[in-house]
């Protein structure tokens, strides 16, 4: 049993179907399913706030959601319940009484998100839904070098939507990895927080850094520019995955492993070799 009625849940969810994480009247949104199952469950009306309001077509293995209730239910309820009245493509993984001060959004120290790009001649069509396909060869090694430039605090204005509402638009960029796994290109980014399509302004820059297009330098260009209009388009949401959000050790919540939509709960390590095993044709066809 519950007996804080601050109750901590981790979410995954595949944003394919769904407008975007935040409820609207007119559209299918993550969070009017969820809080649609947790007042059945609850037995009254239930809101969550989220870690971070992810875009039509964004994917999440790792958001946090926290609510209030005055239900007093075992831990089963708000786990295996809430699962038993959500859509197939969205689950809770986690559940954890929280503290009176804990806040998904507010408490949260750094996000973490993965881009994941098929970089091969051919599409997909299993993995059409959860992957960013690029048909023509990238070079990572010059795109993870070109991605340091972007590590630290920087006013990252050539990388945000012009619909942005965040008052600042300076960010801390902590790591940012880009590593190939066979026909995937996986880019790993963590920030302190970030500015709306700023994953994916940046990822859209990458690839044309990758291409050949632009040089290694471009990003720390772009930086300075300060231009929306000067960076790359937009990079597809059908590749984004909110992966991780970092809190204070004091609220000890659960740690699950990173994953991705189609291998969600492998450890990245292992991930990587089954994918370098399963990609092991396409040395012909593809681009190693």
């Amino acid at each position: 049993m519950f007996n804080n009625n601050k109750i901590a849940l981790g979410i995954e969810y595949s944003g394919s179907n769904y407008s975007g994480w935040q409820r609207q009247k007119d559209a299918s949104s993550v969070q009017g399913c969820l809080e649609n199952a947790l007042s059945k469950v609850a037995d009254h009306p239930v809101t969550v706030f989220c870690a971070g309001r992810t875009d039509a077509g964004v994917h999440a293995t790792g958001q946090v959601v926290h609510f209030t209730t005055h239900s007093m239910r075992p831990e089963h309820a708000w786990t295996m319940g809430v699962n038993a009245n959500l859509p197939q493509d969205i689950a809770v993984r986690w559940v954890k009484s929280v503290p009176e001060e804990f806040h998904a959004r507010f408490s949260a120290l750094a996000r973490c998100y993965r881009y994941i790009i098929f970089n091969h001649c051919y599409r997909s069509a299993i993995l059409a839904g959860g992957i960013s396909h690029y048909h023509l060869p990238l070079d990572e090694q010059k795109m993870a070098r070109a991605a340091q430039h972007l590590l630290g605090e920087h006013d990252f204005t050539s990388f945000r939507a012009l619909q942005c509402q965040s008052k600042t638009p300076l960010r801390n960029v902590q790591q940012i990895n880009i590593s190939r796994y066979g026909a995937y290109i996986v880019v790993e980014i963590k920030a302190n927080a970030f500015l709306h399509h700023m994953v994916r302004n940046i990822v859209g820059s990458l690839i044309e850094i990758g291409s050949g297009r632009q040089n290694e330098d471009w990003l720390k260009q772009l930086l300075a520019l300060k231009d929306r209009k000067q960076a790359a388009a937009t990079a597809k949401a059908e590749g984004l995955y909110l992966v991780a959000v970092d809190y204070p050790a004091c609220f000890a919540l659960p740690q699950t492993s990173l994953g991705s939509y189609f291998l969600p709960f492998i450890p990245f390590a292992f991930e990587a070799a089954v994918l370098l095993a399963a990609e092991g044709n396409f040395k012909d066809e593809g681009y190693n």
